[in-house]
């Protein structure tokens, strides 16, 4: 998710929108202490609240709360191997070769889906395979494309041919792309009846109900054909087959979720109705307030804010912290290779390689809490993912950076005069020190860095993800995050969302368009490698050739400090948002 780990646009003035009346008591058979409003405090809105295209962590949040998948996980208490393992959402139960959901050649998963899961319309009905079809038809529309779907061309038959269709379509005619999505079909996805899915794949994915999981694959109701992905409109109309339904918002201000009447517990097992209103209010900027209002009780859990680094000593036994394990490369440096500035510096590996040697990564880990929250990272894949093994192709005394290494590195490459580079940073979290702490960094070693404040949703969602505004060099070097989308099998989540240069285009996270078709054929080795071992190795060998191109400068894996108010009952984390599942949480 994730993704940074991770909506609406910043300038975006919509005011607070009724979204349609809905019952805040009780409803549906929800389980757990009745009613009650979760008050969730933090900075910034999503970078989109369409299930096609949302891909931070607060998206990935907010949207299991009304829109279900085929398969998800379910949040734990203490227990990461729990909270991250694959299991059956809609789907009847997890297809296997056993029970005959995936067929004797690995391509073909026919998948049953639950009786009783319905939409929040006016006269409530049944979700259906063809809802699937069309949420995963969705990814590439042309007007707000999803950043993962390359997940679904490389595996889903027909989808790169469906997509390449679709991209040609006018982007900002609603009827156009609705006409385009239900006049042509992907012939990997059937609808066998109405509570039967069969997909298709290229070649068996080993890690297919792990990519079906992700918020990417939610059904899509009809009514969403009336509207463009992600649009203002849409963006007032969701419709919900959850255990909550938005019921208002104020564009990077706040969001209310009441209720959904029409979910029921017996067709969700990985979800809970317990709060009786969801209250997200945006728009504070700082840590320290965040955790404040917490400690005090006029918040119960954080959105996007972190415990603050100077807290985290003081709270170690206090019930209401926990550090969380992760395994992430969050945050890291990543280049714009397409930028003309500086006669197209950064699009030359020499430059990358020297920047490399600028950073001083042991004083970043100081901002997130020291070596029991974060350690340094020197490749691309991190501990605890597939394909992890350690080296360092850039070596500096401590951890702490070598400017002089890389004054003698960036002469070398032409540049004695040093650079001048355009540096968005998010405003939230620890994000404004790390940039402060990197321009520093650079100045040492002759780089003047020009910091630009930005949003957490418009830095995900408008400011990196335009490849127009990349090539215009709108931005030259940013700090994103990236938490894995999912655990376990996740070789492909750590590699290909973010180096695989064929994917490259409008919301794609591989934002500064790095391509090595050495890289890609790697990719494709490893996809259709016959073990986990053997795949390990090949993404092994893919992580040291990007380190040898100087793709990004990887930063540190944390572990993830989190705190809650003693409110708060039944905190159950999902590793993959860094949250508490906000449906399950009882108030005291």
């Amino acid at each position: 998710m994730k993704r940074n780990t991770w909506g609406l646009r910043a300038a975006a003035v919509l005011g607070a929108l009724t979204l349609g009346a809905a019952a805040c008591g009780g409803g549906g058979g929800g389980g757990g202490v009745e009613g009650g409003t979760l008050k969730v405090v933090g900075s910034s809105d999503v970078d989109h609240l369409d299930t096609a295209s949302g891909y931070t962590l607060v998206s990935v949040l907010l949207t299991r709360q009304y829109a279900r998948t085929l398969f998800n996980v379910k949040g734990a208490a203490d227990d990461f191997t729990a909270a991250t393992r694959i299991r059956a959402d809609v789907a009847t139960e997890l297809p296997t070769t056993a029970n005959g959901g995936i067929s004797a050649d690995g391509r073909t998963y026919t998948i049953k889906l639950r009786t009783g899961v319905r939409w929040n319309t006016p006269v409530p009905r049944e979700v259906t395979a063809a809802d699937f079809i069309r949420g995963i038809k969705r990814l590439c529309n042309p007007a707000q494309p999803s950043g993962g779907i390359g997940y679904y061309t490389a595996t889903i038959e027909g989808m790169d041919t469906f997509c390449a269709g679709f991209g040609k379509v006018d982007a900002k005619d609603a009827a156009a792309v609705a006409g385009y999505q239900n006049g042509h079909q992907i012939s990997g996805l059937r609808a066998r009846d109405d509570k039967t899915l069969v997909v298709r794949l290229k070649r068996p994915a080993s890690d297919f109900t792990n990519i079906m999981g992700m918020q990417f694959s939610a059904a899509a109701p009809v009514e969403y054909d009336a509207y463009l992905p992600d649009s203002p409109a849409y963006r007032t109309h969701t419709i919900s087959d959850g255990p909550y339904q938005i019921t208002a918002y104020t564009p990077n201000k706040s969001y209310v979720l009441a209720r959904n009447p029409t979910w029921r517990q017996d067709t969700d097992p990985l979800r809970a109705q317990n709060p009786g209103r969801i209250q997200v209010t945006m728009g504070q900027d700082s840590p320290d307030v965040v955790q404040q209002q917490m400690e005090v009780g006029t918040a119960d859990l954080s959105w996007d804010q972190p415990v603050p680094t100077s807290r985290i000593p003081g709270l170690r036994s206090n019930p209401n912290f926990r550090i969380q394990d992760g395994s992430t490369n969050n945050p890291y440096l990543d280049f714009n290779t397409l930028s003309p500035n500086n006669g197209g510096a950064l699009g030359k590996v020499a430059v990358r390689r020297a920047i490399q040697y600028a950073i001083d990564k042991a004083a970043l880990v100081q901002i997130y809490g020291g070596p029991r929250v974060s350690t340094v990272l020197n490749q691309v894949i991190p501990p605890g993912s597939v394909g992890h093994q350690r080296f360092n192709l850039y070596p500096t005394p401590a951890d702490s950076g070598d400017p002089a290494r890389c004054r003698q590195l960036l002469s070398a490459a032409g540049y004695p005069r040093g650079l001048t580079l355009q540096f968005p940073y998010r405003t939230n979290s620890n994000h404004p020190k790390v940039a402060q702490s990197v321009q520093a960094n650079l100045r040492a070693c002759g780089i003047t860095a020009t910091l630009t404040p930005d949003t957490n949703g418009n830095f995900y969602g408008k400011t990196l993800v335009n490849p127009a505004d990349a090539k215009q060099g709108k931005w030259d070097i940013a700090a994103p995050g990236w938490i894995p989308d999912w655990y376990g099998n996740n070789g492909r989540t750590n590699i290909v969302p973010l180096f695989d240069g064929r994917t490259y285009g409008p919301n794609s996270t591989d934002y500064g368009g790095y391509n090595n078709p050495a890289v890609n054929a790697l990719i494709d080795q490893a996809l259709e490698a016959k073990s986990l071992g053997e795949a390990a190795r090949i993404w092994a060998r893919a992580d040291r050739l990007i380190m040898q191109d100087a793709a990004i400068v990887p930063l540190q894996n944390q572990r993830y400090p989190i705190f809650h108010s003693s409110r708060v009952k039944n905190a159950l984390y999902l590793p993959t948002s860094q949250a508490y599942d906000l449906n399950q949480v009882e108030l005291s």
